[in-house]
C-alpha cells in the first residue's frame, strides 16, 4: 500500500479525445504510470500499479464466487495508464461512459487512491452527505 496520503481536490477538464491532465502533486505520489479502474458511487479508482497488484492478490486469495464478481467489476474495467508530456491521461472511453465523464472533471485524493468524477457527480455526492451521519462516523476517532 501507498506510504503517502492521498488528499485534495483538484478540478480538471476533460477533452473530446477523452484526455485529461492528471494533477502533478498526485502523480508524483501515486507514480508515472498507474491503473484506472471502475468504482463505486459512479467515478473511477486510480491506483499506483504496486497497490493494485496487492488488491489483485487478496481479490484471488477469497472465495471463488466473491473473487469472480470483485474480478468482473474491478479487474476486468482496469487499464494502465502513463500520463503524456504533458501530464495527460487517455480515459478509455468505456471508463468515461460508465463514470459519465464529460467536460468538467474532479480528481480527488482520498487516502490510498484517487479518484476520477464528472464535476455534477461530485457535487451531488457532497451535497448528499448529512453532517449529522459524519459527526456519527467521525464519533471514537478523536476528530
Amino acid at each position: 500500500m501507498l506510504a503517502c496520503l492521498l488528499k485534495g481536490t483538484y478540478n480538471q477538464t476533460m477533452d473530446a479525445k477523452g484526455r485529461m491532465t492528471f494533477p502533478t502533486k498526485l502523480r508524483e505520489l501515486i507514480g508515472e504510470r498507474f491503473i484506472v479502474t471502475k468504482g463505486i458511487d459512479g467515478c473511477l479508482f486510480v491506483y499506483s500499479l504496486e497497490d493494485f497488484e496487492k488488491r489483485a492478490e487478496k481479490i484471488r486469495s477469497l472465495p471463488m464466487a466473491k473473487a469472480r464478481a470483485l474480478q468482473r467489476s474491478f479487474m476486468a474495467w482496469a487499464c494502465e495508464v502513463e500520463p503524456d508530456k504533458q501530464g495527460r491521461i487517455l480515459v478509455p472511453q468505456s471508463l468515461r461512459e460508465v463514470a459519465g465523464l464529460e467536460k468538467e472533471i474532479v480528481v480527488a485524493g482520498v487516502s490510498d487512491r484517487c479518484e476520477i468524477w464528472d464535476k455534477k457527480r461530485w457535487d451531488d455526492f457532497n451535497s448528499s452527505i448529512d453532517d449529522n451521519e459524519l459527526m456519527e462516523a467521525l464519533e471514537g476517532l478523536d476528530f
